[in-house]
């Protein structure tokens, strides 16, 4: 079981999804998104949302994404943070969004 404390130490940000292009070169079909949290930055991440999510309607979108962790080495890409989203039966992504638009950088509680 986490507890409370770890729980607390994960976190989870809104961001605007800036621009976003084909991976390639990922093992699985993917995206790779740059993503404005804020006063936290700008930050990269690769995202298997392929199937249910096309290029140009992902542009302004805003995420929800866990931006604590290490960079991650995918293919050639360094992934900077996790965009959270729901494992569907089919193993479909579908993306964890804010139900109304908020600042970006704003922390998920």
């Amino acid at each position: 079981m986490l507890t409370w404390e770890d729980f607390e130490k994960v976190e989870m940000r809104v961001g605007t999804v800036l621009s976003v292009s084909d991976f390639p070169k990922a093992m699985n079909p993917s995206y790779k998104l740059t993503i404005d949290f804020g006063q936290l930055g700008i930050k990269k991440s690769s995202a298997q949302i392929t199937h249910l999510y096309r290029l140009e309607e992902l542009v302004g979108k805003q995420i929800i994404a866990v931006v604590n962790f290490p960079p991650k080495q995918i293919a050639d890409f360094m992934s900077e943070c996790l965009v959270l989203g729901v494992v569907g039966i089919s193993k479909e992504i579908t993306l964890l969004t804010p139900e109304r638009p908020v600042e970006n950088g704003c922390r998920i509680a």
